[in-house]
């Protein structure tokens, strides 16, 4: 799974997802990757391990375990800048040392390009598995200070104790490179924090109203097909007899069984997903680190909720789900809460939700919140409330609401959210994206500017250049490094 250095915030469509070969659209809008996605034909760096602290708050614990990174030399000139991309909320992916504006910076400038894998994720393994206790070694801060003792160890071995340090990512690690510049200004000089949640909240359904208007921005009728679509189901599901027409309507590995608000939300939040993934996502180039279904975009799933020859819009609704079973070369869909909740509870660093989706899970509980919540009337989805989502947190690590609540409270605290008081850190952001509503938007100050890019979606000025980019993202990408020259100057 390559999922770095933009995270997969929207983790459990990826996790469910991921894995399998993308097929070709049927409807128009579902592109094809291009040629130059292939990373086939460039040889990958090797591995290299850092030796990392356990706990960096804590002078008397001198554990210590291996952290994993990649290093790229070939546009570094002596005396030129350090490129740190930070990983994020999954493995990561060793094409960003091949591909990636920020390298398309880096030979410009003549910068050394270093990529650190965030701790607990990907084979980065600070403790032998995943319970509950160890993963409090896992939170935002440690990953600051992993990134902190990285830099000052390479610069020591290294000779670039003279050398200024710019800090990247996307998603996520969009937010640690603004936090990075802001609680460790001495290490790092400038920061590029694209698609960066900077605001933490518990409950985010602005999400899905960013949704709503991304569908809208393609055709006005599509996301009130959706939504109605998806309240006929949620009617549906209150009708044990329906039950057997569902499990057929969208091929479910096992029969549907409603017996809790938590299998019927599940339920519906998966299929939901499908459209918030692809919105999130929309016609982006990850193509090129291996990650399937870029070719589904909004036009495709829209083209599909229209089509009247499938009948009503909840039989549209299916066609969608069976398509992206399609696409990802699933057999069935499991819809089962149970199975769910086995998965995401398997503490194994061989179990199936340790890619991430437990780690993040776990984030989200003690830092973030960020849940994707139906508690608003302007967006497409019925049936996955915020008391949904609080729920796992104490079934999982047993976390109460008032826990995730005063955690939420004190990592805006401790970053400042949308408050944010630096200098040389700039926020790109797509209007598609529906993170752009927790990310900054507008300038700050002239030295925290905010390049907002209208028609493009999650990280996408991040991704390798194309011929079909928009206008508007060509220029945002060189407004950045017009910043990042500049910046290199002071």
């Amino acid at each position: 799974m390559a999922f770095q250095p933009c995270g997969w915030l929207l983790w459990k469509v990826t996790l469910l997802f991921s894995l399998f070969v993308v097929g070709e659209g049927k409807y128009k809008g579902f592109r094809k990757l291009s040629q130059g996605e292939d990373i086939s034909r460039r040889a990958l760096p090797e591995e290299q391990w850092f030796t990392q602290k356990l706990d960096h708050f804590n002078g008397a614990d001198s554990r210590e375990w291996k952290q994993r990174y990649f290093v790229n030399e070939a546009f570094y000139k002596p005396g030129g800048p350090v490129f740190l991309m930070i990983g994020g909320e999954g493995p990561a992916s060793p094409a960003w040392m091949q591909y990636g504006t920020w390298l398309t910076y880096a030979e410009k400038v003549g910068a050394l390009c270093l990529m650190l894998e965030h701790r607990f994720y990907g084979k980065s393994h600070p403790t032998v598995d995943l319970s509950t206790d160890n993963l409090r070694f896992l939170s935002s801060r440690q990953a600051l200070a992993d990134l902190a003792h990285f830099r000052v160890v390479m610069s020591e071995t290294r000779g670039l104790t003279n050398r200024k340090w710019v800090a990247f990512g996307g998603s996520y690690p969009g937010s640690l490179a603004a936090w990075f510049r802001l609680k460790y200004p001495h290490l790092v000089h400038a920061s590029v924090a694209t698609s960066a949640p900077v605001y933490a909240t518990v409950n985010f359904p602005e999400y899905l109203e960013v949704v709503w208007r991304s569908l809208a921005s393609e055709n006005a009728e599509c996301p009130l097909l959706v939504k109605k679509a998806s309240d006929t189901l949620m009617e549906r599901l209150k009708d044990p007899k329906t039950y057997d027409n569902i499990t057929k309507d969208f091929n479910l590995c096992s029969k549907l069984q409603i017996q809790t608000e938590m299998d019927s939300a599940y339920f519906l939040e998966t299929l939901a997903g499908n459209f918030m993934d692809v919105v999130q996502y929309n016609e982006d180039n990850r193509g090129f680190e291996g990650v399937m279904g870029t070719n589904i975009t909004i036009k495709g799933l829209c083209g599909l909720m229209g089509d009247t020859s499938l009948g009503e819009p909840y039989n549209r609704y299916a066609a969608v789900s069976r398509l992206m079973m399609e696409t990802f070369s699933l057999k069935c869909l499991d819809a089962s809460f149970n199975n769910y909740v086995r998965d995401m509870t398997n503490t194994s660093w061989d179990g199936p939700a340790a890619g991430g989706g437990r780690q993040w899970v776990y984030q989200t509980c003690t830092e973030f919140g960020f849940y994707q919540s139906t508690d608003s009337p302007n967006q497409p989805f019925t049936g996955f409330p915020l008391v949904y989502h609080v729920k796992q947190c104490a079934d999982f690590y047993n976390v109460s609401s008032g826990q995730l609540a005063e955690a939420v409270a004190q990592t805006n605290e401790y970053y400042a959210g949308y408050d944010i008081r630096s200098t040389r850190i700039v926020f790109p952001n797509g209007a598609i994206d529906p993170w752009h509503a927790l990310g900054i938007t507008k300038d700050i100050t002239p030295d925290l500017p905010a390049v907002f890019i209208k028609g493009t979606a999650h990280c996408a000025n991040m991704y390798p250049a194309r011929s079909e980019d928009l206008p508007q993202l060509v220029l945002a990408r060189d407004h950045i490094y017009l910043l990042l020259q500049q910046w290199l100057k002071q």
